[in-house]
């Protein structure tokens, strides 16, 4: 994906704001969302997702769940210095390094502020880590690497991953390094989810209706909408086992809750279950920010030219070889 690095840079600057009940909210507490014609918070708009709080608590934390307000700073200030030192200085980094790679900081948008005080998004287990895997997931890992040894790095395009394909990146989405908004349309009968990174777009019923057949597999699952109260809440089945989030695959199953807790933000949180792959469920909470910019076209593959171009290459320098042979 670097040849599309500069031209996905996220477009929209906003600043993130905490959770609502921590002790540095910013948002009104006697808010109340604005409403749509049958009588449902408005969700709409766009919302970016971009934070510097890790999904996992880093160990050196411990049982550490929140920073005080002097150690959120610090680990800001830290962490953007430790993105943001320029590797064309490191050794063994190439001289074309600051034409062939992402040198420094200003090439990413993974955002420079922490969502509030919280030490990881995971809020279950209390541990801020995500659960250890069953031994069956343990085991298929290990087999996917053997079956890999010695093959070199994928045999044919079709078995690259589905990100680098442009396929998709699936769901659920976490904070990356660029492209972090969502647009959220909604109508009384359905919602839409168009992700900016890969134009993924989610069309989820409201309507009751039941998840499709077992059967049938889907690159983002099969999703299902209802309201409880003021928040959306969306089902995710029927996953693909050509789809993976952090090891599951199709016996994952998502919850999603969308609730607005304030004029500019939007709690998103994300229940992952899969019995195979997990010991137990775990959940994470991402307040997203409201952005009043436009998710532009992501172009992946549209008009990517790397390929034709490094197949020029080898050739030109093919025939340079079977010159000097005297071919």
């Amino acid at each position: 994906m670097r040849i599309l690095l500069i031209a996905c840079l996220s477009l929209g600057v906003v600043l993130l704001v905490p959770l609502a009940g921590q002790a540095q909210a910013v948002e009104p507490a006697d808010w109340t969302p604005p409403r749509t014609p049958d009588g449902h918070p408005d969700l709409q708009g766009v919302w970016d997702y971009r934070t510097m709080t890790p999904l996992e608590r880093p160990t050196s934390l411990a049982d550490k769940a929140f920073f005080t307000a002097e150690e959120a700073a610090t680990y800001e200030r830290e962490s953007v210095a430790r993105r943001d030192k320029d590797r064309r200085t490191e050794d063994g980094l190439s001289a074309q390094a600051d034409v062939a790679a992402a040198y420094n900081e200003f090439w990413w948008d993974y955002g420079k502020k922490l969502s509030d005080l919280r030490t990881s998004l995971i809020v279950d287990p209390p541990d801020g880590r995500i659960p250890a895997q069953t031994e069956e997931a343990v085991a298929a890992t290990a087999a996917r690497r053997e079956a890999r040894r010695g093959r070199g790095p994928t045999p044919g395009p079709e078995n690259r991953g589905l990100w680098e394909r442009c396929l998709t990146l699936g769901v659920p989405r976490l904070s990356g390094a660029y492209n972090n908004n969502f647009q959220l349309f909604q109508a009384a009968d359905y919602v839409v989810i168009l992700n900016e990174m890969i134009h993924d777009a989610r069309i989820i019923p409201l309507d009751g209706r039941p998840h499709v057949d077992p059967k049938v597999r889907q690159w983002l699952g099969n999703s299902r909408g209802r309201w409880d109260g003021d928040t959306l809440v969306v089902e995710t089945t029927n996953f693909s086992d050509r789809t993976s989030f952090r090891g599951a695959q199709e016996n994952l199953h998502l919850t999603e809750r969308f609730t607005r807790i304030g004029p500019s933000t939007l709690l998103y949180e994300v229940t992952v279950e899969d019995p195979t792959t997990f010991e137990r469920p775990w959940t994470f909470a991402l307040p997203m920010n409201r952005n009043d910019g436009l998710v532009y076209e992501y172009a992946c593959h549209e008009g990517n030219y790397g390929m034709v171009n490094l197949l020029l290459g080898a050739r030109a320098e093919d025939a340079v070889l079977a010159a000097a042979d005297g071919r």
